[in-house]
Formats: structure tokens, sequence, C-alpha cells
């Protein structure tokens, strides 16, 4: 009688590249996460944050470059942690190769929704604070509220919502009003 082999206790990125066409995952720790395909509001609000923030940095003649979902972000240089944030800003083009971004980027954002919830206010919430993230957002549209976290000072956490201007602690001049984004 033969008998499967027994699952790895701890995945690798190989694990996700080995996934079926279209199938995305994140793996955190060794622990794989399915991800659900994106709402059209998240698309929205991702693409239009994208293109607001990408607007910014081009008119300051800026080096960082903004990178929308899917875009592999290897945080902690390591075969046990793989992740595709919805925004990523990465400020050290150093960390950038044909497969994404090795090492934490300077900023990521993530669009919450009903079944990301608890990964994105914990454990990607204590995995980009870890791996030196600098800022980190969480945009709920369910809520039609911002966290701002500014992990680079870990002196300011601030809730916005979709009314509000809310300022980048990375980029001095950089507001970004939520409500002017939506359609």
């Amino acid at each position: 009688m033969s008998m499967p082999l027994p699952k790895p206790e701890r995945y690798t990125t190989q694990h996700i590249y080995d996934l079926p066409e279209g199938q995305r995952a994140e793996l955190i720790d060794g622990q794989i996460y399915n991800m659900a395909p994106p709402t059209r509001i998240h698309q929205e609000i991702s693409f239009s944050l994208s293109r607001s923030i990408a607007d910014f940095i081009d008119s300051k003649k800026g080096s960082c470059r903004v990178y929308p979902a899917p875009f592999a972000v290897f945080l902690n240089q390591d075969e046990h942690n793989y992740m595709e944030p919805d925004i990523s800003v990465i400020c050290d083009m150093d960390k950038l190769d044909d497969k994404g971004c090795s090492g934490a980027p300077d900023w990521i954002i993530e669009i919450a929704s009903p079944g990301t919830k608890h990964m994105d206010y914990g454990i990607k919430l204590f995995k980009y604070r870890t791996a030196g993230v600098r800022e980190y957002w969480i945009v709920n549209p369910m809520t039609g509220i911002v966290n701002v976290y500014d992990l680079e000072h870990d002196i300011k956490t601030d809730q916005y919502t979709f009314q509000d201007e809310i300022p980048s602690c990375l980029f001095d001049e950089l507001i970004i009003r939520p409500k002017d984004l939506l359609l």
C-alpha cells in the first residue's frame, strides 16, 4: 500500500512557485495562505493609490518605485517568507531584481477585505514592523478607515477616515485624499 508523502512542516518559496497557474498565495514563516481574487473596489483603490503615489514621486523626480500586486516581496530574504502586498514602494533599487523585492519595501499598503482583516492588522503588521518596513497603511473600504503606522520612528499611529487628508510619513509633502480617489 502506498502512502502519500507527509506535507512539510514549513513550506518554502519553491512551493509557491509550484502552485498551479493563476493561484495566488503568500508564505509567512513557512505557512501558505491562499489569496482570494480582489474585488472591483479593492482594485480601484489599489490603482488610484498607486497612481497618486507614483505621480507624486515622478513630480519630485524621486527615485522610489511603486509596485502594485501581484509583486513578489521576499520580506526576510529567506525561503520561508514570500508576500504580495497590495502596494509596495521601494526606494533602494539594490533590493530589486527580476523576481521582485528582496528585503523590506519602504512603504507597504494593504487593502483589507473580510478574509484578510486578521492578517493585515495582526500577522502582517508584526512581520512588516520586524522586517524594517518604514511605513504601513491598512486601507479598509468596509469601514472607510485608514490606519497609518510610522514603523520607522515607532512614534505615531494614526487613524483616518476616507474624508480626511492623510499625510505620508515617508514623503513630507504627499497628502492622500481617499475620497478623491474613489469613483
